[in-house]
């Protein structure tokens, strides 16, 4: 079978994510670019969930605070709208939490993690935000059994710290609810939700404008000073702001004081044409979020019209950080993940993909975020390297962001979070370099296991090097 893969279904020269096209169609409307000189109290750079959350609450606060938000292409057209729309805690990072800084406030986070998922829904609905928010719960699963258990670190720890965050399933009951019996077990996390992820960004666009946040889309920031005040340079304009907060995701690899603190890599999607019918036959109804558990980790869900929507993470690896259109669309590593899906999901081989992309990670050592103030400095604030779980999180980093950049002291500014000692990555070429190794022995090291053969102790080791992924695996 010759399998379709599109282009760019909105004939845009910039490709876009499924989810962009459903909710700009063929007309966006953009905010204009900044031009010429202006002045604002408090400038955000990244106009994504992170900045968008950060500009309500900074509103929300104090309502005469003067927020100016620059965004180098459209709300939403980075990681905010390219994401798998999965809404999950940091529950499975429980581990590495606890680790960094003890049990009560790794507690106190995934608490405020898990809370975050019932609020961002609150906030949909006061807000009619129509971001198909869906609680059908997480599924983290194994699909081989060198898979099987991983969780069970994380899952003990919630048990004995009290917290019933998981909840396990038979087997039988893992196959049903994926809809494939590739699926051999898993435990459930039924706080977890699914949204159309590019409507939610352009739902906290609208209201943060309705709330007074002026918006300038397409003004990529050249540069800024460290001083004060600032003087934030874009391409047409040169803004003066008292204080800035950087949100943009994997574009701050670029900053100097950023750049060892994460590596920038691709995640791919794919997504087929709407099939209920087919979704209702295998039994695959219950609009969970899935993920496996390798390394390089497959995410995937069901979408309101019934389509499937299948990514990956870990394709490519940028060189210093520089995003290039290999990060819109790589359409080898689409047909890769189209391959993927079809092993899941074998009985679905004829179930045609109408839309692929990619999108920029940042990901950390720990993949866990990095919020602090930038060099020390009171006046410049960053919350980035949320390394592909950042749509329920951001809810959080958005209030911890507001109270920094406004000075408060209250239990976000507080976090322990905030100006953490974070993990460094080594300099290019080094980093690329070494990348590449690890990445090629992970490869082949879940390809063996993907076949139940034992992989090479020397792939098993250098993967072991790999940063954190998305849970804390034992």
């Amino acid at each position: 079978m010759v399998e379709h893969i599109s282009q760019n279904g909105s004939g845009e020269a910039k490709q876009r994510s499924l989810w962009l096209q459903e909710v700009l169609g063929n007309a966006p409307v953009e905010q204009p670019p900044l031009e010429g000189a202006a002045r604002a109290d408090v400038a955000i750079v990244g106009g994504g969930y992170v900045g968008l959350w950060t500009a309500i609450r900074i509103k929300e606060k104090d309502p005469s605070c003067d927020v100016v938000l620059l965004e180098q292409d459209i709300c939403g057209g980075g990681a905010s709208g390219r994401n798998g729309g999965m809404v999950l805690s940091w529950w499975p990072k429980l581990s590495s939490l606890v680790k960094l800084y003890g049990a009560e406030e790794a507690l106190r986070l995934g608490h405020a993690s898990e809370a975050a998922v019932r609020e961002l829904h609150a906030f949909c609905e006061e807000n009619d935000i129509q971001a198909n928010f869906r609680q059908g719960g997480f599924l983290w699963t194994a699909t081989t059994q060198a898979q099987i258990g991983t969780w069970e670190g994380v899952v003990k720890l919630c048990e004995e710290l009290g917290v019933k965050a998981f909840e396990h399933l038979e087997p039988a009951e893992v196959s049903r609810r994926t809809g494939s019996p590739m699926h051999l077990a898993g435990v459930l996390d039924p706080n977890a939700a699914t949204v159309q992820p590019a409507a939610l960004a352009r739902g906290l666009r609208r209201v943060a404008l309705e709330k007074g946040v002026r918006i300038f889309e397409g003004t990529r920031v050249t540069n800024f000073t460290r001083g004060r005040p600032l003087a934030v340079s874009t391409e047409r304009a040169l803004l003066a702001a008292e204080k800035l907060v950087i949100a943009t995701n994997a574009w701050a690899a670029s900053i100097r004081e950023l750049r060892l603190a994460m590596a920038v890599m691709s995640s791919e999607m794919v997504a087929t044409v709407p099939i209920p019918e087919r979704l209702e036959e295998i039994g695959w109804t219950g609009g969970e979020g899935i993920t496996d558990s390798q390394m390089m980790v497959d995410y995937y869900r069901t979408t309101g019209d019934g389509r499937i929507a299948f990514g990956k993470g870990g394709g490519s690896i940028a060189f210093g950080g520089r995003i290039d259109r290999r990060f819109d669309r790589n359409k080898r590593l689409a047909t890769a993940v189209a391959a993927e899906l079809r092993r899941y999901y074998p009985t679905l081989w004829d179930v045609v993909i109408t839309h692929d992309w990619s999108g920029p990670i940042d990901r950390t050592q720990d993949s866990l975020p990095i919020i602090g103030r930038l060099g020390g400095r009171d006046h410049i604030v960053y919350g980035v390297g949320w390394s592909g779980n950042g749509v329920g999180p951001s809810v959080v980093g958005g209030k911890m962001l507001a109270s920094l950049v406004l000075g408060l002291e209250d239990e976000w500014s507080r976090s322990p979070l905030v100006d953490r000692n974070i993990g460094r990555f080594p300099p290019e070429p080094i980093r690329f370099v070494g990348a590449q190794v690890v990445r090629q022995a992970v490869v082949r090291k879940e390809r063996a296991e993907a076949c139940e053969e034992a992989p090479r102790a020397f792939d098993a080791r250098l993967a072991r090097l790999a940063p954190a992924g998305l849970e804390d695996k034992e």
